[in-house]
């Protein structure tokens, strides 16, 4: 491939240096350049593992014992599997309550119908037929579908991106404050196998293919509502350019019906848990008890959430007027070059999943591992080519895992911060 067609495609142009040009920095980067891409993403994977488990066995040695979640001291694979790894396990074990939870005062408590069933099925599945412990299977299938996930990632990043700058968007990605993720006992690796899949297959055109993803995606992670909201906003936006780009009627109809489907899929588990409990409600009484105590008994108000946590956090007036002007950066930076670079659909989905937690989230300790569906903007970070920047972005992406396993997965009794 030429350097013009390279351009072209939107990639760049691979360049060979004569050995007598570099030093070893360029032999190291020429040799990486013979190695096949997916060696390349899985060394990168496999590393990024093995920094994340130091981390986490560092944490484990200095663990005390924490009554019904973790004894002092615990192996990896018991630390693997703490906070919502013991919901997952619990409804592999048992299923769903068919009659929920309910406190002194009659309010509806924490149950296993906030969390998707997907997950704890296939890793119920998985142990079932290889006789492997469901706390050994659960992390491991997070590993599979982790590295699963970076190698699609750099397919679709590919598309907009050199190889240099998908792998270091890879990197981060493996490397980022919440990729502990990807080896623990929670569904967030695999739902970001399923958004990353429904992202290749919707920039690629293959209508066909997502009605089978959507489903899945949807009962993983409740990410439904919010790729709905993309889909809409996509056709409205391709609608609007149709006599710059093409949208033929055919593609017009299918992705109109591909995004009725998927709300369908993205209220279904709420209709499950009302047919399971016999209450409307059951889904989002079930959720709103993660937030009582921290602004006590509140009814789903949408886009009301993000600033009462804002006064509760940092308080009034000023929690809504910093949160007001970081929702104002967030927006601002959709126009930065880097952003436009990744593609709209990708864009568009960072946008869509915001939008759907500033509806419905209450931010709390869980809020960065919340945030993690929105991955695809790591493209951006990822752009700049300079070693030192590149050097600082990894050190604060290390210091940031740190932190947040000490704030968030790691248990000092009585713990309200579940990551």
């Amino acid at each position: 491939m030429s350097s013009l067609d390279s351009a072209r495609n939107g990639t760049a142009a691979s360049v060979t240096p004569r050995p007598d040009q570099v030093g070893l920095a360029g032999r190291i980067v020429t040799a990486a350049n013979g190695v096949r891409w997916w060696v390349r993403v899985l060394i990168v994977f496999v590393v990024s593992r093995i920094i994340s488990t130091g981390m986490l066995l560092a944490f484990a040695a200095q663990q005390v014992a924490a009554p019904g979640w973790v004894t002092q001291q615990p192996n990896l694979i018991e630390y693997s599997n703490l906070w919502d790894g013991q919901w997952y396990w619990r409804i592999a074990l048992y299923g769903y309550p068919s009659m929920l939870p309910v406190n002194d005062y009659g309010q509806v408590t924490e149950s296993a119908w906030a969390f998707m069933p997907v997950y704890p099925m296939l890793v119920r599945g998985l142990s079932a037929v290889t006789a492997v412990p469901w706390p050994v299977m659960a992390p491991l299938v997070s590993v599979v579908f982790g590295l699963a996930t970076c190698l699609l990632l750099y397919k679709l990043f590919r598309r907009y991106l050199s190889d240099s700058q998908t792998l270091f968007a890879i990197l981060l990605y493996c490397i980022s404050p919440v990729s502990p993720m990807l080896q623990v006992s929670y569904a967030e690796s695999m739902g970001a196998f399923f958004i990353t899949l429904a992202l290749w297959l919707l920039v690629q055109r293959r209508y066909g293919w997502m009605f089978a993803v959507v489903p899945i995606m949807a009962l993983t992670r409740p990410l439904g509502l919010a790729f709905a909201l993309m889909l809409g906003l996509l056709w409205l936006l391709r609608f609007a350019r149709r006599n710059v780009e093409p949208f033929p009627v055919r593609e017009r109809i299918t992705t109109i019906i591909l995004g009725f489907y998927t709300v369908g899929w993205g209220f279904l588990w709420p209709a499950v848990a009302w047919i399971g409990t016999g209450s409307f409600t059951a889904y989002t009484d079930t959720e709103l008890a993660w937030r009582r105590p921290y602004i006590g008994d509140q009814h789903l108000v949408p886009f009301t959430a993000w600033f009462q946590g804002a006064n509760w956090w940092i308080g009034a007036p000023w929690g809504a007027i910093i949160l007001v002007a970081v929702i104002a950066l967030c927006v601002a930076s959709f126009w930065l070059p880097q952003m436009r670079r990744l593609g709209i659909e990708l864009r568009l989905w960072v946008a869509s999943y915001g939008i759907y937690l500033l509806a419905v989230f209450f931010p709390q300790s869980s809020t960065f591992r919340m945030l993690m569906p929105m991955f695809p903007a790591l493209g951006a970070i990822a752009q700049p080519k300079s070693p030192v920047y590149r050097m600082i972005v990894v050190v604060l992406c290390l210091i940031g895992q740190w932190v947040w396993l000490s704030i968030g997965w790691a248990i000092d009794p009585p713990d309200w911060t579940p990551p």
